[in-house]
């Protein structure tokens, strides 16, 4: 049997094995950063669906106060109605649609600050039980939603770095992975919501 005649196919399949092994590994590495951001997304939106229920208990507390601001109140139903309605697909997700989902959620935040600072011309209502249990699991909430946004960020970076470095972006685009935007801080939105009320200063008529 001569082997040299056979050598040169040899030669082919091993590169060709090699080169396939490569790029599939290429793909399989970005499928499971890409299921890492899934995951991430989900805490996020845990999060905030944790914020949208507190707030929605919110609203019903107020509710009951006499002459509460109905402008104020109107306006944090439907920031809140506008944020819920915001979906995004971690797999498909755009720059355009990410910033959709923050804005959306940063006017729920401005709406709720305002809501919060005039409840304090209602010292029945802010000194409620419900009330002051609503107020600490929404600072908690805020807390959870800036580690679940950062965690956000934290597993896009190596995914992004994973499908842009060579020679993996030649490959990249051909299995359809895209770069994934980051969160950004909207305006307003790099500090948590005030939720800290002075009970021991109501004012006396």
């Amino acid at each position: 049997m001569n082997f040299k005649k056979f050598l040169p196919w040899i030669i082919v399949i091993v590169v060709l094995f090699i080169g396939y092994n490569y790029v599939k590994g290429i793909n399989n590495k970005a499928v499971v950063y890409e299921q890492d951001i899934k995951e991430a997304w989900g805490n996020v939106n845990t999060a905030y669906q944790r914020r949208n229920d507190l707030i929605g208990n919110l609203v019903k507390t107020v509710k009951g106060a006499a002459d509460f601001e109905k402008s104020t109140l109107e306006a944090v139903v439907n920031a809140r109605a506008k944020a819920t309605s915001v979906t995004v697909d971690p797999t498909n997700i755009t720059p355009e649609q990410l910033a959709q989902f923050n804005q959306a959620q940063g006017g729920l935040n401005s709406a709720l600050s305002r809501l919060l600072v005039t409840v304090e011309k209602y010292p029945d209502l802010k000194a409620s039980q419900n009330f002051l249990d609503l107020q600490r699991e929404l600072a908690s909430t805020e807390n959870q939603i800036l580690t679940a946004r950062t965690r956000f960020n934290e597993a896009t970076k190596p995914y992004n770095s994973h499908i842009k470095v060579f020679p993996n972006n030649l490959f990249a685009g051909l299995f359809g992975f895209k770069e994934k935007p980051y969160f950004e801080a909207v305006a307003g939105a790099e500090k948590p919501v005030d939720v800290e009320f002075d009970f021991s200063n109501d004012k006396k008529e």
